[in-house]
């Protein structure tokens, strides 16, 4: 199984929906995913990534299911630093010399009583039940296949909430994902899980952050971390 992870469109956040810039990157989108042989396309409720969607949707003649659980994380609390913004919070981690192999992230100042360490939690078990609903049970540091299929699925999130799905995928800290694998507007990410019935299998990174659909040039997109 395939799972194809499309980040949204340059953004009118005060309005959640694309600027005229994004909508263009949308459809160029849509143009570079119509030949990856997508069956299932699934989007955040929030505007801007639902209507990145839409463009693949009608592209593809798909319907779009909504998956309320990648809505944008929030983050934030009470004494957290830099209003507890992962991605500046990850590069304050990394400069510091945060042991991310031997410490736990979620214990730090900057995230034990941050909203979006909850948040990236609730993003993990949900994924984890929808994974399950295509044949492949999270256990531990493994993927037991159950059953799963050759198809490839779309989603289109956004920089929060899919690098709490590709950390814990993974199984890397969400603070040094956000930090040290950013990813531009309608990015695209595959994540490869072999089909082999009743074995424990691993997801590959077959593509990462591939934005050749997007021109570069003046008005280029940003990346994440750049971007708040």
């Amino acid at each position: 199984m395939r799972i194809v992870f499309v980040r949204h469109g340059e953004p009118d956040y005060a309005n959640d929906c694309l600027t005229e810039l994004g909508r263009r990157q949308a459809a160029a989108a849509a143009d570079r995913l119509a030949g990856e042989g997508i069956g299932e396309i699934y989007a955040s409720p929030c505007g801007r990534a639902s209507e990145t969607a839409s463009y693949t949707a009608a592209r593809l003649g798909l319907p779009v299911t909504t998956l309320d659980f990648m809505r944008e994380i929030t983050w934030g609390g009470e004494g957290v630093p830099c209003d507890g913004h992962p991605w500046t919070l990850g590069d304050m981690l990394l400069a510091e010399g945060f042991d991310f192999q031997g410490g736990d992230w979620r214990a730090h100042p900057y995230f034990a009583g941050n909203a979006a360490t909850a948040h990236c939690g609730n993003v993990a078990a949900r994924f984890d039940a929808f994974l399950r609903k295509q044949g492949y049970r999270h256990e531990g540091l493994r993927f037991c296949c159950e059953g799963g299929t050759d198809k490839t699925i779309a989603l289109f999130s956004h920089g929060g909430s899919g690098a709490c799905v590709l950390a814990h995928l993974l199984n890397l800290p969400f603070p040094y994902v956000a930090s040290v694998l950013p990813y531009d507007f309608t990015s695209i990410i595959i994540l490869n899980f072999p089909v082999r019935e009743g074995a424990y299998v691993f997801p590959r990174v077959e593509l990462f952050n591939d934005c050749a659909h997007i021109h570069r040039g003046p008005g280029r997109p940003v990346l994440q971390r750049e971007s708040e």
